[in-house]
């Protein structure tokens, strides 16, 4: 959504007759938001960690004070919801009712119905000392955003998963921990409650993995772990709505994945195998099987990749200066979208990650800096491209506050100092 065009004050398409976590409400919503519908049914699944109900809680409810002086409570939501997700983490500390709006279903699917949910990317980085840190990106304001810090238990983890599920749940798991070995565990941020929280654990132990997200599901595969069968042939899929892991069919081979995307509702692999031969798998949810692929997807398949817009892309040169784009007619990576601006080889400028934002793709490079991609204006048949699809949203000496142009600094003065693992992009 344009910066410059605003919603209608109030969505008369949702219901504003029930809000979450006790609070307040008005009699009679009709008088203030004309058109209104009896109940709300949300975009997205409620919290598998539900608040238990409280007895007399709707008693209390009536005599707590508006959540803004003069404003029925249906009126303050509707203009709260409005307010920048930059200043979210100051409204959850006014009070507790704020707080319990601002972490609830109903805040956040009206902020998404509406079309005002904002997009962050979420970059976590092994530091120098072999620390977990990791750090949040706001594009329409350009500032790096603090975050509670990376539980213990993965502060020092190797080879864990990252994924996001229902659009503001950020998911680690597995790895392996220094002293303990290979994990089950599951943890995950809420970009809501802006805390961390449990999740069941995996079935099966393992660290260097492969993962995806279909249908909000999240999907494991193949990976190590100690023991007599080191590389592991088992896959297993989790269910947010059923809050439990399942064992799905076994890949055809043990494999320790080094790339993967889902495409066209597949899920590509591509890893080594025990022999350290290179292997590439389809996992098709719909049937629960996997098969061998040596097409020329695969064949030419470069890391990091992404789909968008049922197009697949990868990074074609270490910079992320220029993409490639895979042609399913001919069966071959034929296509390009070249900046023409590459900026070098060394271990800061490597481009580590490839994501979605907004309709567009973003690289994002171990020196923190971040280019935006708009692939869909990308139209010429012989892949030449003027440079102005390619747009910097954040890089070295670009930021807007001291520490994250110090992080940039740090991170580009000695190449091994920090590099990137995983990147992913949280809505609120």
């Amino acid at each position: 959504m344009e910066r410059g065009i605003q919603p209608a004050l109030v969505d008369t398409t949702a219901c504003f007759c029930r809000v979450d976590g006790g609070l307040k409400t008005v009699a009679g919503a009709k008088r203030f938001v004309p058109g209104t519908k009896l109940c709300l049914q949300p975009d997205i699944k409620p919290s598998i960690h539900p608040s238990r109900h409280r007895a007399g809680r709707d008693d209390r409810s009536r005599s707590q004070s508006p959540l803004l002086p003069g404003l029925p409570d249906d009126l303050a939501i509707a203009c709260l919801i409005r307010v920048p997700r930059i200043e979210h983490r100051m409204l959850r500390l006014v009070c507790k009712r704020w707080y319990r709006l601002l972490a609830g279903n109903f805040f956040y699917s009206l902020r998404k119905s509406l079309g005002i949910a904002e997009e962050w990317i979420y970059v976590i980085k092994r530091d120098r000392d072999g620390k977990i840190s990791w750090h949040a990106f706001d594009p329409i304001y350009q500032l790096w955003q603090p975050l509670p810090p990376v539980p213990k238990e993965y502060s020092e983890s190797l080879g864990f998963g990252c994924a996001v599920l229902s659009g503001c749940h950020l998911y680690l798991f597995g790895g392996k921990d220094p002293l303990k070995g290979s994990m089950r565990r599951v943890i995950f941020y809420s970009a809501r409650t802006n805390k961390w929280h449990r999740a069941p654990d995996m079935l099966r132990r393992r660290h260097f993995f492969g993962s995806c997200v279909i249908n909000n599901c999240l999907y494991v595969a193949g990976g190590e772990s100690e023991g007599v069968h080191r590389f592991l042939r088992s896959a297993e899929v989790y269910d947010p709505n059923k809050n439990r892991w399942s064992f799905i069919a076994d890949m055809s081979t043990p494999m320790v994945p080094f790339i993967g995307v889902v495409y066209e509702g597949r899920w590509f692999l591509k890893g080594l195998s025990s022999h350290r031969q290179v292997l590439s798998e389809v996992y098709h949810p719909e049937n629960d099987i996997w098969y061998p692929i040596y097409n020329g997807m695969v064949s030419g398949w470069r890391n990091p990749s992404a789909s968008l817009n049922g197009l697949l892309y990868a990074l074609d040169c270490k910079d992320g200066c220029k993409l490639r784009i895979y042609d399913s007619d001919t069966d071959s990576w034929s296509k390009h979208i070249d900046s023409k601006l590459h900026i070098g080889n060394s271990r800061a400028l490597e481009a580590t990650a490839l994501v979605p934002l907004n309709g567009k793709l973003c690289i994002i490079r171990n020196n923190m800096s971040i280019s935006m991609v708009d692939v869909s204006n990308s139209n010429d048949p012989k892949g030449v491209v003027t440079d102005q699809l390619w747009e910097t949203i954040a890089g070295k000496g670009q930021f807007k506050t001291f520490v994250a142009n110090l992080w940039s600094s740090f991170a580009g003065r000695n190449r091994l100092k920090s590099h990137i693992l995983h990147c992913q992009v949280l809505q609120a």
